[in-house]
């Protein structure tokens, strides 16, 4: 199962408004997770069940919160269980589509 989700605060400190240095923090937890996981511009993903994912979760919304009174977290979920490597999976698939193979599953 895929989990992408954003964390960040609602106010900073920072002049320039800039939130990385909380993020940093959120993302640091998910790292440490050792789940499979994919940091892009808005949003972390991880894959992996309900009960390794939803810890991670917390506590990276927890990071922030130790340096912000007011956290916003989004979260998404694609839950097909059983189904593994749908990290890369699911966008392997696209590519072979678009190259105009057959894309599976």
């Amino acid at each position: 199962m895929l989990f992408a989700f954003s964390v960040a605060p609602t106010t900073t400190d920072d002049a320039g408004a800039s939130m990385s240095a909380a993020v940093a923090e959120a993302i640091r937890v998910v790292r440490e997770s050792g789940l499979p996981h994919e940091t892009t511009a808005m949003f972390t993903t991880i894959e992996g069940e309900w009960d390794e994912v939803m810890p991670v979760v917390k506590a990276a919304t927890d990071a922030v919160l130790a340096v912000s009174p007011r956290v916003s977290l989004v979260l998404k979920a694609d839950l097909r269980p059983g189904r593994n490597g749908e990290l890369r999976g699911k966008v392997e698939r696209v590519e072979r589509r678009l190259a105009g193979g057959e894309g599976v599953r």
